[in-house]
């Protein structure tokens, strides 16, 4: 391809540019605004200690996928705007991983066209990408009429499907994979991995960085801040401290006692994935 022809730099978002989850960082502001009960943000709350301590196996980001989809169904599209971007900078700007921004801006510098591509929804996303100075969001997309979620997702962007979205955007810009570089910290991203010359493999899973390895892959480990692993404290939930102590005791020897019985830690570190 020609010198001029334009080249992207594709990044995951969850546990790539940011260390926590864009799905579950909002769950306490949703809270507060009457949005969702108490019990669903508890709900989303385990979910997000697993998802952080464990990972997530491609089945449990569909039921993820799916609870979450029915849960939005209803909402008003215009709330969630506001809500994410209010409290963007208090909720996931602390989130971002400096060395992603640092990079992003590397990328600029050099001219390249920068595109966050996710399997979180494109209405969480938008407003992340938004505090990086990025324009160009491609993620899993839901249905709206009158200005509400109905919570059917007609576009859901995970494994091969998040690769043919690459395939498909590269080839309406007419970048140049072979000079494009993407990130990720997920063995299900490696369908999209594969297809420019540049793969980097960012705080990987231990499958994804098996495959990096074996295939000579780049691997950076983002540091800053550290990866948001811990349970939620009674702040974000906003019920008692004893209640979370406890609770958040078991919910971590649940987490172990699922390790063991799956196998082993290091059994369970093959499936972990992101979005």
């Amino acid at each position: 391809m020609s010198a001029n022809t334009p080249v992207a730099a594709f990044f995951d978002l969850d546990k790539t540019i940011i260390a926590t989850s864009s799905a579950f960082a909002f769950g306490k502001e949703f809270l507060h605004n009457g949005m969702i009960t108490r019990q669903e943000a508890w709900d989303l709350y385990l979910s997000k200690a697993q998802y952080m301590l464990m990972g997530q196996s491609s089945e449990k980001m569909d039921s993820t996928r799916d609870a979450l989809a029915q849960m939005v169904a209803g909402w008003e599209v215009d709330d969630i705007q506001r809500i994410t971007r209010d409290t963007l900078r208090e909720v996931v700007a602390p989130a971002i991983y400096a060395e992603a921004r640092e990079l992003i801006d590397a990328h600029k510098a050099k001219g390249h066209h920068i595109i966050i591509i996710s399997a979180s929804a494109k209405i969480l996303v938008e407003p992340i990408a938004q505090e990086l100075g990025v324009d160009t969001v491609v993620a899993t997309e839901m249905a709206i009429e009158n200005g509400k979620l109905t919570g059917e997702i007609t576009r859901y962007l995970k494994g091969e499907a998040k690769a043919e979205a690459v395939r498909q955007f590269a080839a309406d810009h007419s970048f140049d994979l072979d000079a494009s570089f993407a990130y990720s910290d997920s063995a299900t991203d490696i369908p999209m991995l594969e297809l420019v010359g540049n793969p980097v493999a960012v705080n990987p899973d231990r499958a994804l960085k098996k495959h990096a390895l074996a295939n000579g892959w780049q691997a950076r480990t983002f540091k800053n801040p550290e990866p948001l692993i811990q349970m939620p404290n009674a702040r974000e939930v906003g019920i008692g401290a004893g209640v979370i102590a406890g609770v958040t005791a078991l919910a971590v020897a649940g987490v172990l006692i699922a390790r063991a019985v799956s196998g082993s830690g290091k059994g369970a570190g093959e499936k972990r994935r992101s979005a």
